[in-house]
Order: C-alpha cells, then structure tokens, then sequence
C-alpha cells in the first residue's frame, strides 16, 4: 500500500468543491475493504484524496466563481451583439429607457422569461411593472409603447409579460427555445443591478445605462472596455480610451463622461476604473467591477476583483 502524504491530502482537501467534500466523506463512510479470505479489513485502509493540479485549479475557478454569484444575487444572461452599440439596437430607447432595462431584466423568471417577483408568487402585469419602476401613470405609459415596440416586451392576454429571451435570459442556455448563435451573452448580476438603480433612480438615472450600453465593448476575461471583445490574449487587446468611449456614447465632453462613470459605485466600491495601460503608458483602460457584469471564469475573477478592493 502506498504511503499517503497527509500534508499534500490537506491542501487537495482545502482546495476541494464542497459538494465534492461532500461526496469524498459519503465514500469514506461507506468504503467496505476485505481480504483475501473475505473478512472485513476496513480497518487497514484509508480512502486518500489524488486530485491533478488541473482539477484542483478547475475546482478553485467553480467555487470562486459561485461564491461571486451568491454573493451579487446569482445571475441573468445578457444577449448583445459584439461591437454593435445599444443605440443602434434599441435606436428608439432613451438612455433612461436602457437603465431601466436593465433594471426590469432582472426580474425574469428561469425558464420562461415571465416578469414576476423573486419568489414566483406574483406574476407581474402593466400595473405591477409600473409600480416596481416608479413611474407616473403618463411617462410609464410611453416607456411601455417603446418597449412593446422594440419588441422588448409582450404582454399576454392574461395581462402576464415576458421579456425577450435574446435580450434577457435565465435558465439553461442549452434549452433556449431562440437562435441565438449571432449574439454573445455575459453574465448581469441582479442584486448588484437592483442596488445600483435604487441609488440612482431619478434625475441621475441615465447614468446608469453606461453599463447595459458598453456590453458588446466588454471583454469576457478581463472586463476591460476594448475594440476586439473577443480576443483571449490579453496582450492581444485593443483597450478603449475614455476618448473613444466618450464619441461611442454621444458625450461631447470627455471629462464629463469620466465624472460620471467615477460617480458609479456599489457599496462605496467605483463600477469603473481607470488603470495604466502597460502597453502605452499615457493611456488608461477602463474596467468594469465584476460584481456588477462578468463574462469569465473564475481564475481571472479573483485578478479583476482585486482591482476594486
């Protein structure tokens, strides 16, 4: 029998899923071991943990990447076109409107993509949304003619409404009933997104649609602001300069852009910062806190969110 090296059996341990914590103690309780003449012999074997430096970073990537979720109020999916600007999708959306998505996308339900609240009891109707928007009765009213006409939303016959699944998505994308092999989609975090617009409804609303508006510019990995969304070498990345993002997003003024986005933050924490670029120092790039959207996996995770703390 081989000698087992409880230090490193420890640090596989440590490293380990809890679900597979879970399902390694069940076989140490139940492993049943006999000799040669059939008689029970347990008690001369141990169960010992062998897990490859692969696996341990590919169980450290799931566990970082679920905490994060838990964490932010798990997930919905978010479907864009790479390097196509909201604006030119939803050309007939205010920048208010596209808050507001954002905002209403969080509340679908898995599956069928119905509105209703977070524990299925209250399937939402015209009324029950403009409530959970705050809205008067008259600008609700034309929200809802361009949402309806952007073919956002649909409301049933029973008053029920759903959102476009290749907008807004939550559930198994291997089931989605839509082709969406044109679209990217990213991961928008509800609780974060739900925070965010409880601060800024109002006049300052509009703000907030810097966030849904830079999703096709976003790179999955790095969540830096960037030209080629795509590439998987970050060296390869052609960041977005806050003078370029300031023209895709119709701001004249750059350093009222900048104001803005500094002005964006989640428990204290900024949504965007500005960081040197290595490869040409007199730029920045702009990144996106992942506690609010994150397209990746869990070993970049941890690099990014070390930017925010």
């Amino acid at each position: 029998m081989a000698n087992v090296d409880r230090i490193e059996e420890g640090k596989v341990w440590g490293d380990l899923h809890p679900k597979v914590k879970r399902g390694v103690l069940a076989i140490k309780e139940n492993a049943e071991f006999k000799d040669a003449n059939g008689n029970d012999a347990s008690h001369m074997f141990d169960v010992m943990i062998r897990t490859t430096p692969n696996q341990v970073r590919a169980l450290k990537a799931v566990d970082a990447l679920s905490e994060h979720e838990i964490e932010n109020g798990k997930f919905i999916f978010a479907f864009f076109q790479q390097a196509r600007s909201m604006e030119e999708r939803f050309p007939t959306l205010t920048k208010q409107d596209v808050a507001r998505l954002m905002f209403i996308g969080t509340y679908v339900s898995w599956g069928t993509n119905r509105l209703q609240s977070d524990n299925g009891k209250k399937h939402y109707t015209k009324k029950d949304l403009q409530e959970l928007v705050e809205m008067s009765g008259k600008r609700f009213n034309e929200l809802f003619k361009r949402l309806k006409d952007e073919n956002v939303i649909s409301e049933a016959e029973t008053g029920e409404l759903f959102v476009n699944p290749t907008i807004f998505y939550r559930g198994d994308l291997k089931k989605h009933e839509y082709d969406i092999s044109n679209l990217q989609h990213t991961r928008l975090f509800k609780k974060t997104v739900r925070d965010l617009y409880e601060q800024f409804k109002g006049r300052r609303l509009g703000q907030l649609s810097t966030i849904y508006s830079i999703l096709p510019f976003l790179n999955f990995n790095t969540n830096i602001v960037c030209f080629n969304p795509e590439e998987t070498a970050e060296g390869l990345i052609r960041p977005m300069n806050l003078e370029n993002l300031s023209a895709l997003l119709g701001y004249q003024d750059t350093h009222k852009l900048k104001t803005a986005l500094n002005g964006i933050k989640v428990d204290g924490k900024p949504v965007f910062t500005f960081v040197e670029d290595p490869c040409d120092r007199r730029q920045k790039r702009i990144i996106v806190n992942p506690r609010v959207v994150y397209g990746g996996n869990g070993e970049s995770l941890k690099a990014i969110k070390a930017l925010f703390n």
